[in-house]
């Protein structure tokens, strides 16, 4: 079981994945102040869960299709874990420095960025899956945020933890990515 989990870790490139989040997440925590921009936290958010979206597909999809047992399972918990390990890291930056964002704000955020990277990954692949969270944060950068309820969809990653429509917009995603890629995996 041990030599499975270690060969599985290394072909859906974990260790690079790991690396990559607690790089951009040490970064966050020396650039980030208190009560600063969250514009910050959500970009770290989505550069962690782009790390974890390139291993969402093994080296060879047809071989995959091969195995004998069930992949959904174990997509949805690839899925899981990298999402725990990324919020982990951003939350763990509040242990040790100053809090970036208040949990709440850092949970949304890797939820809904995390399911906008699982649904990269079925409509574009593994290797386009970083694509949609990096580029719904890179927006929020640009497009002024509003109070508008379309605003509050649009620029959810921005958004005060406590706005309704910027929660519910990143467990949608959540939910619509862990099911479409722990169904159908990753694109061709």
């Amino acid at each position: 079981m041990t030599r499975w989990l270690v060969l599985h870790a290394r072909a859906r490139r974990v260790p690079a994945a790991t690396a990559t989040a607690v790089v951009a997440t040490g970064l966050v925590g020396l650039l980030a102040q208190p009560g600063g921009d969250p514009r910050l936290t959500s970009f770290a958010a989505a550069v962690g869960v782009a790390a974890v979206a390139v291993g969402f597909g093994g080296h060879d999809p047809e071989l995959e299709r091969t195995a004998a047992f069930g992949w959904p399972p174990r997509r949805a918990a690839h899925l899981l874990l990298g999402a725990a390990l990324v919020a982990g890291l951003l939350l763990a930056v509040g242990l040790v420095a100053d809090p970036v964002a208040p949990g709440a704000f850092v949970l949304r955020d890797v939820v809904g960025l995390a399911g906008l990277a699982a649904l990269g990954a079925c409509l574009f692949g593994s290797r386009a899956a970083w694509a949609p969270p990096v580029a719904w944060t890179g927006v929020t950068f640009v497009v002024p945020a509003g109070e508008d309820w379309a605003d509050h969809l649009l620029g959810w990653p921005v958004q005060p933890a406590g706005t309704t429509a910027a929660t519910a917009a990143a467990v949608v995603l959540g939910c619509a990515g862990l099911l479409a890629y722990s169904a159908f995996g990753c694109r061709r």
